[in-house]
């Protein structure tokens, strides 16, 4: 069950639910653009969405992610009708879907939809101010393995799919910093990486690497989701560690993205350098 959803009261929640329709998201599917009329919010319920901000066709980065604990959408809530980012479906899997129309009729109705989508505005509000910091100041190693943390939280999996050209152009930084990053995790036992499938091996290891900015994250939806409705497990249970093994490295600086990985973004151009927290 989607978080947001589950966290409504019991009318309120079937009243939503109503208008839901089930959708499958397919890896690397394009929900909506950047200014483009927004004609659908989606609610992941095992699925996850990158939220990108493009400043060009060359330059573009993540700026959020939505898994079962939000919302693809939310501007509707705010009263706008265009999508304000990319989305790009990246992991895929199941997800509820409502109508644009029926959504807003939704909330003029539902107070209590509105005033959780209202708490749920100030977490993003606050996780993408923290990203911006986080791309200022923080190294691509504590970088990469926040992002690598929280992918595996919305995979709820410590495998899931991903390629070196996608995390360049998420973390927006050249394939080879992220490449460097990734063999430096890898050689400390924290990750493994083989055929375009991503395995986190040591979770409080991989934690212990990852800047502050992954748990400030998860303090932030804490804090201002937690009312006596919701189901108090805002990020779900953590992934089950699994077993180390030496195997195989796929992080190279060349070579091509296995079939139906996450791809055909343009790799981004050299960032500023960025600074150790």
């Amino acid at each position: 069950m989607n978080q947001l959803i589950e966290g409504l009261p019991p009318a309120s929640r079937a009243s939503l639910l109503a208008l839901c329709e089930p959708a499958t998201l397919r890896l690397s599917e394009v929900l909506g653009e950047a200014g483009a009329l927004t004609t659908h919010v989606y609610f992941p319920t095992a699925s996850f969405v990158s939220l990108i901000a493009e400043l060009d066709t060359h330059h573009r980065v993540e700026v959020g992610m939505a898994g079962r604990e939000g919302m693809v959408g939310m501007q509707l809530a705010l009263g706008l009708r265009h999508d304000p980012l990319r989305t790009l479906v990246q992991g895929a899997g199941a997800a509820w879907r409502v109508p644009a129309n029926a959504f807003r009729q939704e909330l003029a109705r539902n107070r209590a939809l509105r005033e959780r989508l209202l708490r749920y505005a100030a977490v993003l509000m606050g996780q993408r101010a923290n990203a911006a910091a986080c791309m200022r100041y923080h190294e691509i190693g504590p970088r990469l393995s926040r992002w690598l943390l929280m992918s595996q939280d919305r995979a709820s999996s410590a495998t899931f799919p991903v390629t070196q050209e996608f995390l360049a152009a998420m973390l927006g930084v050249r394939r080879v910093g992220v490449t460097g990053a990734a063999v430096a995790l890898q050689q400390r036992g924290l990750i493994r990486y083989h055929r375009g499938q991503l395995t986190v091996l040591d979770r409080t290891g991989l934690e212990a690497a990852a800047c502050t900015c992954y748990a400030a994250d998860r303090r932030t939806y804490v804090e201002l989701m937690a009312d006596p409705a919701s189901d108090g497990n805002a990020h779900g249970a953590a992934a089950a560690q699994p077993t180390t093994s030496a195997q195989h490295s796929d992080f190279t600086a060349e070579g091509s993205p296995p079939p139906g990985m996450v791809s055909g973004l343009q790799r981004p151009d050299a960032k500023r350098p960025a600074r150790r927290h």
